[in-house]
């Protein structure tokens, strides 16, 4: 297997009451405006955990695995206009960047790190809405994970969280 650095998906998971400002500043750089917004990033970006230890108490995030990839760029991927994303206009776009086979191969590139989303926010949207989590959170949303919250970092079980929320 490959050496590439993990991806992460981050999602917002508490709202904008009572957020201070340099926590909500850098929620915005994150490009998580809104609950339930989720982004991904390659884990070796210069920053991203110092910008993860700041928000910590106000997003999760772990490593998405390829098949939940694949699934939230077809269910919740769009493009400029706000149509969906589908397999030949993965084609057709991303062919100049070595992209061919739709919406898998996309993942494969996500994941390799030979495309990062907020680097091509032209021809796909880097945030993905999603809905609230099917049967809910089982614990509070304020605490951390290690306290038996939600928030913080989770590893690979973000994947579990993901296919609730599609």
């Amino acid at each position: 297997m490959s050496s590439n650095p993990p991806v992460y998906a981050i999602i917002r998971i508490r709202g904008t009451v009572n957020t201070p400002y340099d926590v909500e500043y850098t929620l915005r750089l994150l490009r998580l405006h809104k609950k339930y917004h989720c982004v991904i990033y390659p884990s070796n970006l210069p920053g991203l955990q110092g910008m993860l230890e700041k928000v910590k108490d106000w997003v999760t995030w772990g490593e998405i695995d390829r098949e939940t990839l694949i699934q939230l760029l077809k269910a919740r991927g769009r493009i400029p206009g706000g149509k969906k994303l589908t397999d030949d206009y993965v084609d057709s776009k991303f062919n100049e960047l070595g992209v061919k086979g739709g919406i898998p191969a996309l993942a494969d590139a996500i994941l390799s790190g030979k495309i990062m989303l907020h680097k091509v926010d032209n021809l796909i949207k880097p945030v993905f809405r999603l809905h609230p989590p099917r049967g809910g959170f089982k614990r509070t949303i304020k605490k951390p994970i290690t306290q038996g919250g939600e928030t913080g970092y989770r590893g690979p079980a973000i994947n579990e969280l993901i296919k609730k929320m599609l």
